[in-house]
């Protein structure tokens, strides 16, 4: 039941937020036997919907056989709300949180990724513990018989999942960690790091495996994918960069997942191009493209990012050639080069490949644009300058000249600034270089 607050004049209509909600009851295999959309004039605090509505869904799940043993309720509930609409229907109830952590409970297949569900979830249920029990209320503290009351089970309760917490998050702090010096080593390799991102089941992993000939999940379903993955591809100018395919976005992600998984996130922020996977073909097209920028804003990639972002407009193939043409004229208005807010677009449809090489090559071009060829001239004794230069940069060529060495290699402005910042022996050989250096 998706409760539509009346008033609430949202990007979505109500019925495609019961559609969506739908969709993540299948990703978990659940047998839905009725849904339907829940006018609510003023919330209650202590069940959200009225007492009319109640009766009315008590009175269904009373009247099948069998008994549905479980009502999703497509909206965020308080504690007291769950707890009192569990009791009103003698059903097991869950909230938008609670199923989108079931579902990445259930997907997680890495040692990574079962950690950050299980923090998620262990934050989530810190937040909803009752008493349900008082043996230990009486206990006494302290020795004989003049210690105060004891520790309350709600009390016990509560500990224990802190401690739990506590563990968790000091396992993460160390996949963070592991994470850093991963991404170190991409850093000093001269290989660019492409990172997809997207609503959830916008094609991301369809698109990631026709890229790079791999065979990662792909499903038509919400959040196939939740484990991050990386794959170096050629370029068609024969230029390699490291792909990345992330865990879908969805409209209302809990506060939970979006800490849990930040440090897999993090992947996208250091990314050297963000490529927004969207379903073009979609309805909600527009109002899932604004969910996944605030995504990305809440991890700090911004409107102040001046990060190349490229809009994948995926799933042609589901388009009529009407459609299809106003998308193809809206890819090739967008600017060559552009930022969040206003990106790069590519047409395409990763299930029958069309557009793909469209992407690679602005891929390309958007990094070689941010990419300049410098032909530098070294001392050939220093070994320290020649090491940072592979190490940081693409070698295109290098020769002895007397008692220099000529080196020609493609890297950013910044890194090239960092080189003649570290070593100011250095020279640029040719014209271009030099006036770019007075500049």
């Amino acid at each position: 039941m998706h409760p539509a607050l009346r008033g609430d004049a949202g990007a979505r209509a109500p019925s495609a937020r019961l559609e969506e909600a739908v969709g993540l009851a299948a990703a978990i295999d659940l047998d839905v036997v009725h849904d339907e959309v829940a006018t609510v004039n003023a919330p209650r605090a202590a069940t959200l919907i009225g007492g009319g509505k109640i009766d009315e869904l008590r009175a269904r799940l009373d009247a099948m056989d069998p008994r549905p043993g479980l009502v999703i309720i497509d909206g965020a509930l308080s504690p007291v709300q769950h707890r009192n609409l569990e009791k009103a229907f003698d059903a097991k109830v869950l909230d938008r949180t609670a199923l989108i952590l079931e579902i990445f409970g259930a997907r997680a297949q890495t040692a990574e990724g079962r950690l950050q569900v299980d923090l998620a979830h262990l934050e989530y249920q810190r937040s909803r513990l009752v008493r349900s029990w008082t043996h230990l209320e009486r206990q006494r503290g302290g020795a004989g018989f003049l210690g105060g009351p004891g520790e309350r089970q709600i009390e016990s309760d509560r500990r224990a999942l802190d401690d739990k917490i506590v563990r968790l998050r000091k396992k993460l702090e160390d996949v963070r960690r592991t994470r850093t010096l991963q991404r170190a080593k991409r850093k000093r390799a001269p290989h660019p790091v492409v990172a997809l991102v997207g609503y959830t089941n916008a094609g991301k992993s369809t698109l990631f495996n026709r890229m790079t000939k791999s065979a990662v999940k792909a499903e038509d379903l919400l959040f196939a994918t939740l484990d991050p993955t990386m794959r170096a591809i050629d370029l068609p100018s024969g230029l390699r960069v490291v792909l990345s395919d992330t865990v879908g976005f969805i409209s209302d992600l809990p506060t939970q997942l979006v800490a849990a998984f930040r440090a897999t996130l993090e992947e996208v922020l250091e990314a050297d191009i963000i490529v927004h996977v969207r379903d073009i073909a979609h309805p909600d097209s527009d109002a899932q493209r604004s969910d996944v920028i605030d995504v990305l804003s809440a991890l700090g990639v911004g409107d102040d990012d001046e990060r190349p972002v490229i809009e994948a407009l995926n799933k042609l193939d589901l388009m009529d050639a009407d459609d299809k043409g106003t998308v193809e004229a809206i890819a090739r208005t967008a600017p060559a080069i552009g930022a969040i807010e206003n990106p790069a677009r590519v047409a395409l449809s990763a299930v029958g490949g069309e557009g793909v090489a469209a992407l690679l090559s602005k891929i390309e071009s958007t990094l070689t644009a941010a990419h300049i060829v410098a032909h530098i001239r070294l001392p050939a004794h220093d070994g320290a300058a020649r090491a940072w230069l592979f190490s940081r940069a693409e070698i295109l060529g290098e020769q002895a000249a007397g008692a220099e060495t000529l080196i020609t290699a493609r890297m950013s402005r910044k890194t090239e600034g960092q080189f003649f910042k570290e070593f100011p022996d250095a020279k640029y050989d040719d014209a271009a270089s030099a006036d770019r250096q007075r500049a």
